[in-house]
C-alpha cells in the first residue's frame, strides 16, 4: 500500500511538472521528478523506451510480452 501511494504521487507530479510545461511555465522543482516501473514502482533501473524497470522487462521479455526482443545466445 506505501508504494502504492508513492507511485499515484510521483504521477500527479510527473502530471502537474507536465502541464506546467506546456503552459510555458518554469516547473517548480524538476529535480523532484523522476520516472518509475509502471508495474511494480520501482524507481532504479528504470529503462525509458520501455517504461519499465530492469527486472520487469527480464521477466516480459522471458515471457515474450515484449514485442522484438528475445534472449541472446551466441
Amino acid at each position: 500500500m506505501a508504494r502504492k501511494s508513492i507511485v499515484l504521487r510521483q504521477q500527479r507530479g510527473q502530471a502537474r511538472y507536465k502541464k506546467e510545461l506546456a503552459e510555458g511555465k518554469k516547473p517548480t522543482m524538476p529535480t523532484r521528478v523522476y520516472n518509475r516501473c509502471s508495474l511494480c514502482g520501482r524507481r532504479h533501473g528504470f529503462m525509458r523506451f520501455f517504461g519499465v524497470c530492469r527486472i520487469c522487462f527480464r521477466e516480459l521479455a522471458c515471457k515474450g510480452e515484449i514485442p522484438g526482443v528475445r534472449k541472446s545466445s551466441w
